[in-house]
């Protein structure tokens, strides 16, 4: 299996800051390469530096007009963009700070490009990771909960033009609102969300909230409730993503993991411990579809880089050493910059605390059967109408001539090197162009198995979702036990 990492500039990625005593800190990013490095993960897998997305490529879903106020807005001129501000809120939860706009194109560009979405379609990869993605509260129109720029919405049409479905699966405590929206109303994309629902951010969720028009039944929201461990967590993950890969049959997933979900978290209300949530990588593995990882929510930041560590090495069957013994102490982690970060314990491990689990059996058992009665009632595996497949992002053949006089960056001379299998036959390109995977790529037994002939579709058009055909927010009714 190639593992294909998505480095997106991750050292520069840890310089941005969102203001003093804000939540996100991107510095958690730093501290997660420092620990992918020493612990040698990096010779694991294909690393590369992907190109920054362009306006152009984030108004594929973000309007022109919000894009365009990201590009300009800065501390110095929000005194001249007060209106600007409240429309498209941006202030509190999601501050304007130096470098906001290259923030976002460092994030949405990792997702879209060749590492993660269009080498996921070529088959060059069978997983490809993000870390510094996963932002999914951002909406069309608006930041929110720290988001900005939707870049899972941005991986997911990148996505749609080789595979006819995609599954968005969000491991995050709050629930995935923006990408949920995004795909309403499209039978091409199920979303499923395991999330806190009750007085929590974002307030979305419903059980009953299902999707609309041809997305009917094809959102899935999981609401649960404080405390939930690692056994009641996996007792309601594994039968519903079960059911959704055998009856929807993707032909790519998308999994958000933000750490968040993790015991002590900040912001979180989860206790979940570091192999618990690590188990939704190992489950999905298992299905053999093509992967991409993405980061999140996580706040409690030494806790978020020592998961999504342990999570790229789950993705790439490397089993991490147990440490080392320095003057009588043993040291699980690897010795690197952030060391102290992780004291007084040192270890890689994060394990779950006291707290009241509040999500009893019964409530689980309800809210598994309602959803699994509810994709029952969504057509088997949907098919999409012929159409001509759209050109890729980020294509290396719309690039300009280099100035012969000017000296070029670290990006452009990544771009030279000729990967190992650049010169070699593949029985999937057709004019030059790869084609999209079908249902051919399923066997009776509903397994995957990727196939090199298959028929050409694209995407079918959406429609994004009116705030009009929103269900109002309701609570499930539960037996309490």
């Amino acid at each position: 299996m190639v593992i294909q990492l998505c480095q997106v500039e991750l050292a520069d990625v840890g310089h941005y800051n969102y203001g003093p005593g804000h939540p996100m800190k991107p510095h958690r990013i730093r501290m997660t390469n420092s620990l992918l490095i020493n612990y040698g993960l990096y010779s694991k897998m294909d690393v590369f530096r992907p190109p920054r997305a362009t306006a152009e490529d984030m108004t594929r879903f973000h309007t022109d007009e919000y894009v365009n106020f990201l590009k300009r807005i800065t501390p110095e001129t929000m005194s001249d963009y007060t209106k600007q501000l409240h429309k498209f809120n941006v202030g509190e939860d999601c501050p304007v700070f130096t470098g906001l706009y290259e923030f976002c194109q460092i994030s949405a560009g990792g997702s879209i490009d060749v590492a993660s979405a269009q080498k996921l379609n070529s088959g060059q990869a069978d997983i490809a990771v993000n870390w510094a993605g996963g932002l999914h509260h951002a909406k069309q129109k608006e930041a929110s909960g720290f988001c900005y720029v939707n870049d899972i919405v941005l991986g997911i049409l990148e996505l749609l033009k080789y595979h006819n479905r995609v599954v968005y699966i969000d491991c995050d405590v709050h629930h995935g609102d923006g990408v949920e929206e995004a795909f309403y109303t499209t039978d091409r994309v199920m979303t499923v969300s395991f999330h806190k629902y009750g007085e929590f951010f974002p307030g979305t969720g419903d059980i009953r909230d299902t999707g609309f028009g041809l997305g009917k039944n094809y959102a899935v929201n999981v609401p649960l409730r404080d405390g939930i461990d690692d056994w009641s967590y996996k007792s309601i993950f594994e039968p519903i993503i079960e059911h959704v890969m055998k009856w929807f049959r993707p032909g790519a997933v998308v999994l958000q993991l933000g750490a968040d979900s993790l015991a002590g978290d900040r912001l979180g209300c989860f206790n979940l411990s570091m192999k618990g949530h690590a188990n939704c990588v190992k489950f999905l593995k298992s299905f053999n579809v093509p992967l991409m990882m993405l980061g999140g929510g996580g706040y409690t930041i030494r806790n978020v880089s020592r998961t999504w560590t342990y999570e790229t090495a789950l993705a790439c069957d490397t089993e991490i050493d147990e440490g080392k013994i320095i003057n009588l102490l043993i040291f699980v982690l690897p010795y690197n910059e952030y060391f102290e970060y992780f004291g007084p314990e040192y270890r890689l491990d994060i394990p779950p605390n006291n707290m009241v689990n509040l999500n009893t059996r019964e409530y689980l058992e309800k809210c598994k059967s309602i959803i699994i009665e509810n994709l029952r009632h969504t057509q088997f595996s949907p098919s999409v109408q012929l159409q001509q497949v759209p050109n890729d992002l980020f294509d290396e053949s719309d690039n300009e001539e280099e100035d012969p006089d000017k000296r070029n960056t670290t990006r452009q001379k990544d771009q030279r090197i000729v990967p190992d299998e650049e010169f070699s036959d593949s029985d999937t390109e057709e004019n030059g162009r790869f084609r999209r995977k079908d249902d051919a790529n399923y066997g009776d037994d509903g397994a995957y198995r990727p196939s090199s002939s298959v028929n050409k579709r694209s995407t079918s058009s959406r429609r994004n979702r009116s705030p009009d055909d929103l269900p109002e927010d309701s609570k499930m009714e539960t037996d309490e036990s």
